[in-house]
């Protein structure tokens, strides 16, 4: 529970820019800010390391991890595009009552969150977009695909950071989600499969657009 604690404080001192790309993270410095022991400060910036939002340096501690480039994103969206459309494809087979319930109910949320500014203002949308394609990853039945995605979707968060502002593509985001939810519901692995490469690919041009824009 104190971990947990810890990682939601750091994560929306990251997401609000509090904490700037190379900033040091000292574990007693934390654990002083936050009234804790120093183990769920450590448990908390190794949960971090694996998003990719913090990095740890042999002999040095962890720092805020650069911005994220244009190539990096490029080269996560080529590995999404690798599993997710797969992940989509596999649980179109599997798909119970149950599975269908979970993900209209995240579609529901991501429709319905708060969209910003503040981080705690928009937090609720980012999860239900987690949620939604974390269950699909669980409905495979498969655990080392699982453990594929999720190493992937920790990955995610670190290129939402360069946007600021909250959420500026709800709207793109939805649809693009309902028609993943209704490629699922035909039970068509292809329809499936195409919705969820269409999202993708989607997601990843807004996001490069994201780059170019106006500061």
């Amino acid at each position: 529970m104190l971990a947990d604690h810890v990682y939601d404080a750091v994560l929306d001192l990251l997401i609000d820019g509090e904490l700037k790309a190379g900033a040091a993270l000292g574990i007693d410095g934390l654990a002083r800010e936050f009234g804790v022991s120093q183990t769920p400060v450590r448990e908390a910036l190794a949960r971090l390391e694996s998003t990719g939002l913090v990095r740890r340096t042999a002999l040095k501690g962890y720092r805020v991890a650069p911005v994220a480039t244009p190539e990096e994103l490029v080269r996560l969206m080529q590995a999404r595009l690798v599993l997710e459309p797969a992940l989509a494809e596999m649980a179109a087979e599997r798909l119970t009552p149950q599975v269908l319930a979970d993900l209209e109910q995240a579609v529901h949320d991501l429709a319905t969150a708060p969209l910003g500014p503040a981080f705690h203002e928009f937090r609720q949308y980012w999860e239900a977009d987690e949620r939604f394609h974390r269950i699909i990853a669980e409905a495979t039945g498969n655990e080392f695909l699982l453990s594929a995605y999720q190493a992937l979707g920790g990955q995610i968060q670190r290129f939402r950071l360069f946007g600021g502002g909250g959420v500026t593509d709800s709207d793109h985001c939805v649809a693009e989600h309902t028609r993943v939810l209704e490629g699922l519901r035909t039970a068509d692995p292809a329809t499936a499969h195409a919705a969820m490469a269409a999202h993708i690919t989607e997601a990843r041009d807004r996001a490069l657009g994201a780059y170019d824009a106006p500061a």
